[in-house]
């Protein structure tokens, strides 16, 4: 007998946010994107150790590590660069954790103002953990809002 459950355990859980930045986009993505290695543990808090595996420079394929400090609690993952795209896009990916961040840029004819857009993807929920599916969305939601304001604040105080 094949039992059938409510719901997909591949299925991914996933928060957006976007804001806008009052910066050319050339410079929001020269944080965000070319300088990501030396930048990230600034807008990403929860992160309590972090090295780049491949040296500093940005390129499809590059890696880093990671301690996160999420409830008390570390957990140790590697990612790598899947995408990068000058002035448009980075995305990376978990290599041993199944997540995804997307960081995306776009503005009217390079002007300001420029929206950034930071989507975190969790790729694989454990089925036992499928009941909490809506709590942990709501979890990565804010904390995806989270991000696109601690980027817009650190710009506005790192790239005068």
């Amino acid at each position: 007998m094949h039992l059938k459950l409510p719901f997909d355990s591949t299925k991914p859980v996933v928060g957006e946010a976007s804001i806008e930045i009052d910066k050319p986009l050339p410079d929001v993505f020269a944080y965000v994107g070319e300088r990501f290695f030396d930048n990230y543990p600034k807008w990403a808090v929860e992160v309590v150790k972090f090295e780049p595996l491949d040296g500093h420079k940005m390129f499809v394929g590059a890696k880093a590590k990671q301690v996160r400090k999420d409830n008390d609690t570390e957990i140790e993952s590697t990612f790598t660069i899947t995408d990068f795209k000058p002035h448009d896009k980075l995305i990376l990916m978990g290599m041993d954790q199944p997540y995804k961040h997307s960081y995306i840029v776009d503005a009217d004819d390079q002007k300001k103002p420029t929206r950034l857009t930071f989507r975190f993807e969790l790729l694989e929920l454990e089925i036992f953990m499928r009941p909490f599916e809506k709590l942990i969305r709501y979890a990565i939601e804010d904390g995806a809002e989270n991000t696109v304001e601690n980027i817009k604040n650190l710009i506005a105080i790192e790239c005068n």
